[in-house]
C-alpha cells in the first residue's frame, strides 16, 4: 500500500481536517489543532505531503520520523508537532482499517468500554453564581466532574480574579460529591498559586491545574511542593522530553498530553510509557470535541494510565453543534462517551457536511 495524496480542509474557517489517500482506496481521516490554521495547512501542503506521497502508511514510526525530519521538529517544534498530530492520527486510521481493526486494539486492546468526561467550561464572563448555576446544570445531564477557568489569562495575580469566589459558588452549587477542577493557565506568581492552592484544598477541589506555565518547571515545583492539592500540567508542551523534564523538574502529579498537539498516537504512545514509569496519571487536554475526542477515546480505552474523568468541551462548537461533520455524532451518556468499535478511528465522516463547512 501506498500513500498517494494528501489533503488539508479547513472547516467553517476554524477546524483544520486531513485526508491521506491511498491506493487501495483506504483513505485516514485526521485533525490538527485548531491555533495557526494557515501555517498547519502550508506546513502539511508544502512540508508533509512530499515527505508522506509513495511511502507505505502502515509504518506509522518510520512516517512519523519522515515527517519530523522534513519539518525539522526538533529546531521548530510547536507548529510543525501541531501538523504532524492529525497526519498522524490519519495514518492509524489507515492501518486500523488496513487491518480491520479499531485503533484501541492495536494500541493493545482496551480495558473499557466507555470513557468517563468531565464538563470542561471555557467560558471566563460569568459571575461566580452563573457558574455556579451552569455546573449545576451539567451535573443534571449526569457528569460528575467540571472544571472552570475563573483566572484572567495573560496576567499575572490580576486583582479582578474571581477564582476563590467562583469555586465557592460551584461547591455549594453542586455539593461535595461532584469533583471540581480550576484551571488558571499560568496566571499567577508562585507565591500567589500557593495561597490559592491552599484554600482550593479546603474547597475540596480535584486538581489545580497550570497555576504557572510549563516551561516554569522550578515554580511548578515550588507550588507542588508546598500543596498536598494535585497540580496538572503539559498542555502547552509537546514531546517526551518536555514531559520528562516537566515529570522530574516540575514534579507535577498529573500530565495533559493533547493527542492533536504531541503530536498524534506515536508520540502519545511515548509519553504514556514514561508517564508509567513514573507512576504519573494522565488527563488529557482535549478542547475539540470530534476527531480529537474520538482519538482521545480510543487512547484511553487502552490505556491504564488514564483512570479519571478526560476533557470534554461543552462550548459551542459549529461543526458539532450546527452541522454534525461525523455521520454519527458522539453522545455523551452520564457522564460517558462510549468507545467507537469500527475499524481505525470508527467514525465516518459526513461528506455532505464536510463540503459545506470546507466551503465556508
Amino acid at each position: 500500500m501506498k500513500i498517494t495524496d494528501v489533503e488539508c480542509l479547513v472547516l467553517d474557517r476554524s477546524f483544520p481536517f486531513v485526508r491521506v489517500y491511498t491506493d487501495d482506496g483506504i483513505v485516514g481521516i485526521g485533525e490538527c489543532f485548531r491555533r495557526q490554521l494557515g501555517v498547519t495547512k502550508m506546513l502539511i501542503d508544502e512540508l508533509m505531503k512530499p515527505a508522506l506521497v509513495g511511502k507505505d502508511p502502515l509504518d506509522t514510526e518510520v512516517r512519523w520520523r519522515d515527517m519530523a525530519r522534513a519539518g525539522s521538529a526538533t529546531e521548530l517544534g510547536g507548529a510543525i508537532y501541531c501538523a504532524i498530530a492529525g497526519l498522524d492520527i490519519a495514518l492509524w486510521d489507515i492501518k486500523g482499517k488496513a487491518l480491520g481493526m479499531p485503533i484501541h486494539k492495536l494500541l493493545g486492546g482496551k480495558i473499557r468500554d466507555k470513557v468517563r468526561v468531565y464538563a470542561s467550561s471555557m467560558a471566563r464572563d460569568l459571575t461566580p453564581l452563573e457558574e455556579g448555576r451552569r455546573a449545576a446544570s451539567f451535573v443534571e445531564q449526569g457528569y460528575d466532574t467540571y472544571k472552570l477557568h475563573s483566572a484572567v489569562p495573560g496576567a499575572i495575580d490580576d486583582p479582578a480574579d474571581q477564582t476563590i469566589e467562583t469555586v465557592t459558588a460551584v461547591r455549594a452549587a453542586v455539593g461535595d460529591d461532584v469533583d471540581i477542577l480550576v484551571d488558571v493557565n499560568g496566571a499567577y506568581s508562585v507565591h500567589h498559586a500557593i495561597e490559592i492552592g491552599k484554600a482550593l484544598e479546603d474547597l475540596g477541589v480535584f486538581h489545580f491545574e497550570e497555576p504557572r506555565p510549563a516551561n516554569d518547571l522550578e515554580g511548578l515545583a515550588q507550588i507542588a511542593d508546598a500543596l498536598t492539592i494535585p497540580i496538572a500540567s503539559g498542555e502547552m508542551i509537546y514531546d517526551r522530553f518536555q514531559y520528562r523534564d516537566l515529570i522530574l523538574q516540575g514534579r507535577v502529579d498529573i500530565i495533559q498530553p493533547d493527542i492533536v498537539k504531541v503530536p498524534g498516537f506515536t508520540e502519545f504512545l511515548k509519553i504514556e510509557a514514561l508517564a508509567s514509569a513514573f507512576g504519573i496519571p494522565i488527563t488529557v487536554h482535549n478542547t475539540q470535541p470530534i476527531l480529537s475526542t474520538v482519538a482521545h477515546l480510543h487512547f484511553c480505552a487502552a490505556s491504564t494510565m488514564t483512570p479519571y474523568a478526560q476533557e470534554y468541551n461543552i462550548e459551542h462548537i459549529s461543526i458539532r453543534d450546527e452541522i454534525s461533520v461525523l455521520k454519527e455524532p458522539l453522545e455523551v451518556v452520564n457522564g460517558h462517551i462510549a468507545v467507537p468499535e469500527g475499524p481505525g478511528l470508527g467514525v465516518e465522516l459526513d461528506e455532505a457536511a464536510l463540503k459545506e463547512l470546507a466551503s465556508r
